[in-house]
């Protein structure tokens, strides 16, 4: 009797566990696919003639100078993008657990 309610313990604990990590996954993609039409825009600005433009008003300091302007940076939206790509790619290649059995 005490394996049995260990046991159940423990598939309770495995329950609790996962059916969190769900919802937290659930909300995260959420925000992750309403992001990639941002991204997809912010694509086509990096390297564009108007991220130029942008970024030589910056060097050449005509931008005010509380303006936050990380999309100017180098690395910004480069690194930005990898990751992206990088989380695409991990979704796609994450292992499943089998199909849940049929009853």
């Amino acid at each position: 009797m005490t394996e049995q309610i260990e046991r159940i313990r423990l598939m309770e604990s495995h329950l609790d566990t996962a059916s969190a990590a769900i919802r937290e996954l659930t909300t995260a993609l959420d925000h992750f696919e309403a992001a990639q039409k941002a991204i997809a825009e912010l694509d086509d600005y990096y390297g564009s003639d108007l991220w130029k433009q942008d970024y030589d008003a910056d060097r050449e300091g005509r931008l005010p100078d509380g303006l936050k302007r990380g999309v100017l940076s180098e690395d910004g939206i480069w690194n930005m993008l990898c990751d992206n790509r990088k989380l695409h790619e991990r979704m796609k290649s994450m292992p499943r657990h089998s199909e849940a059995p049929a009853r």
